[in-house]
């Protein structure tokens, strides 16, 4: 058994991996120019890896070895997007309609966050329904201010693909100047 080898396929593919899940989330999210160059990297450590892989396929424990790396480094590409938390995220909060929900909405906006204010209809009565656009990172704070401002409140989150006008428009455009 040659550790060096195992260590290797297992590094090599690893790196493939992660960087093939990271660069997988950066084209979904539309970065248009990082996506491919992290692609060219992708694909180098690729056949680098898949040649040393087949010239020592005559081991089970190498095809083992290759698999965990895939497998590891899905997961840490996973938690390397998380971290980095590219993109916003569109939170809809439906609340039951009560005299606290003025105040709800304010103390969210005072945080930061814009928010917008409908009513609707639930099986139990009106509801309040608050939809804010946050950036990715922020996400987990928000959910627990929304719960603590209400702890019934249920929350449903997407990534919006296009966004356009409105009050987080300009706010980005001043970040980005």
């Amino acid at each position: 058994m040659d550790w060096l080898i195992l260590f290797q396929i297992f590094i090599i593919n690893f790196t493939y991996i992660t960087l093939n899940t990271i660069r997988f989330m950066l084209t979904m999210k539309g970065y248009r120019v990082i996506a491919p160059l992290v692609s060219m990297v992708e694909i180098t450590i690729y056949i680098v890896g898949l040649s040393l892989v087949l010239n020592h396929i005559d081991s089970p424990l190498n095809i083992f070895v290759y698999a965990l790396g895939y497998a590891v480094g899905i997961s840490v590409g996973i938690r390397i997007e998380d971290y980095l938390a590219l993109g916003y995220i569109m939170v809809t909060a439906i609340i039951p309609d009560d005299d606290l929900k003025p105040i709800l909405s304010a103390e969210i906006r005072n945080a930061g966050y814009g928010v917008t204010k409908s009513y609707g209809e639930g099986k139990d009565g009106r509801r309040v329904i608050l939809e804010i656009l946050t950036p990715r990172k922020d996400e987990r704070a928000l959910y627990k201010l929304i719960k603590e401002l209400d702890e019934r409140a249920f929350i449903i989150s997407h990534e919006p693909k296009y966004i356009s006008g409105g009050f987080w428009t300009k706010k980005i455009r001043k970040k980005a100047k």
